[in-house]
């Protein structure tokens, strides 16, 4: 066998003894970092359109798309990265999603929308998927005694993405741009090789723990009503009704959040009369606490456990949003602020924190797969969120209704879908005995 056909086989990644579990999480940052550009992609909007004499409109749905084939892609291939292991998983996603940024480049050279359809959305899609899977089951197995913290630190990585991508995104198009092109071509080239470094070096360094290894020192606690010992296969998990409720919960959670993570620049100068500007900070004020709290959060859970820390979000975030109406109605922006800003912390912390939910009810022998087909959820989510908020919205303007005072039904709304997710949450139990696998193999 080749010896780089070896280096890929999950057998070639298990970690030797003595191996520091801590240099784990930088190969998971370094990758999520990479594809966390996708929530950069609004800085290309306006140079695509240019130079594919394009719609905006037309061209964000390559955005869409990559959203989409994250999740689906995820659901897909989630069993095969169980079985393949993190570094062949993670090369697979630095081909598809640097792949996909070479093929846009291409697009724009040819002035052609499908070819950046078909590759940033469609091609770079399947490369968020499985990178962004990739990591999660080998930080559980790492970090037994902490599991939200870690994965919340690989995760918060991925939340931002765009404040390194968007930055040198605008950077990079400034230095390309002639009178002849926007230099959106050429930066997403160069951001295909840079990238092409950093996840390359996350294949690289990432291992996976032996067999029945175990962080020294560190004793299992028996299994209690909310953390299981035994293993649940993804074909099983997905089949249980813990595994719908999660669903439930992950969508709510992220419905509540990502409609206003998408409008929140229009929504603040909307509301408050700010300006473009002051619009453009407060959405990158809010980047900051979508990362941010995807570490914090999900380090709390590992203290509350995974059932109390969601509640907090469910309640906590109800109670915030129902305070937006007042806040606009008495021009208090630090209210505003200081609540959206706790809100879309916890919109982070929801994605940080299930992965963790999941292996304290499935386990973690198959825990990357379940997933995978979990964040499926995410997808619709993406479609629930931006759909009520901008649907209310719209139908609020169309009666009349100040443009200042419009958004104030959809917060509300908010409340509701919280709530959902809160009774989904609190109906949450421990997965039947018949459910386990019967003796446990090797974890892969």
């Amino acid at each position: 066998m080749p010896p780089i056909t070896q280096l890929l086989q999950r057998e070639a990644t298990v970690a030797p003894i003595g191996f520091n579990r801590w240099l784990v999480p930088p190969a998971a940052i370094a990758l999520h970092m990479c594809i966390g550009q996708v929530y950069g992609f609004s800085v290309f909007n306006k140079p695509l359109a240019a130079a594919l004499g394009s719609e905006i409109t037309k061209v964000q749905f390559a955005y869409q798309i990559a959203l989409m084939m994250l999740g689906i892609s995820a659901a897909i291939f989630g069993k095969w990265v169980e079985r393949s292991g993190p570094r062949k998983t993670m090369l697979a996603s630095w081909v598809c999603f640097c792949g996909g940024l070479v093929l846009s480049a291409l697009a724009i050279r040819i002035q052609s929308l499908p070819l950046l359809l078909f590759g940033y959305g469609f091609v770079g899609g399947i490369g968020l998927g499985l990178g962004y899977i990739a990591p999660v089951s080998t930080l559980v197995k790492w970090f037994p005694d902490r599991p939200g913290m870690a994965t919340g630190m690989a995760i918060m990585g991925f939340g931002g993405g765009a404040l390194i991508g968007s930055p040198l995104a605008q950077e990079l198009m400034k230095r390309f741009a002639s009178a002849t092109s926007t230099g959106a071509g050429e930066t997403l080239l160069t951001m295909a090789g840079i990238y092409s470094f950093f996840m390359l070096f996350g294949a690289a360094l990432i291992r996976v723990p032996a067999h029945n290894w175990s962080p020294a020192g560190w004793i299992p606690k028996a299994a209690t009503a909310s953390i299981t010992t035994a293993s649940v296969p993804v074909d099983t998990a997905w089949r249980t009704p813990q595994f719908w409720l999660l669903w439930i919960v992950l969508c709510m959670n992220v419905s509540a959040g990502i409609g206003v993570l998408g409008r929140a620049a229009d929504m603040c100068q909307d509301m408050f009369g700010v300006s473009a500007a002051i619009g453009a900070g407060f959405t990158g004020l809010l980047s900051i606490f979508n990362m941010g709290g995807r570490f914090i959060w999900s380090s709390v859970s590992d203290l509350t456990g995974r059932k109390t820390v969601y509640s907090i979000y469910f309640l906590l975030g109800a109670g915030l949003y129902a305070l937006l109406p007042y806040a606009q109605q008495t021009q208090n922006r630090t209210l505003f602020v200081i609540c959206t800003a706790l809100i879309i912390s916890m919109y982070g912390g929801g994605f940080a924190t299930i992965p963790a939910y999941l292996s304290d009810l499935f386990g973690t022998y198959q825990v990357g797969a379940i997933h995978g087909r979990l964040i499926t959820a995410w997808s619709m989510a993406a479609v629930i969120g931006p759909g009520l908020i901008n649907g209310l919205f719209e139908s609020r303007i169309r009666n009349q209704i100040p443009r200042a005072e419009a958004y104030n039904g959809t917060f509300y709304l908010m409340c509701l879908l919280l709530g959902i997710g809160l009774i989904a949450n609190l109906i949450v139990r421990p997965v039947d005995a018949r459910h386990h696998l019967k003796q446990n193999g090797p974890t892969i």
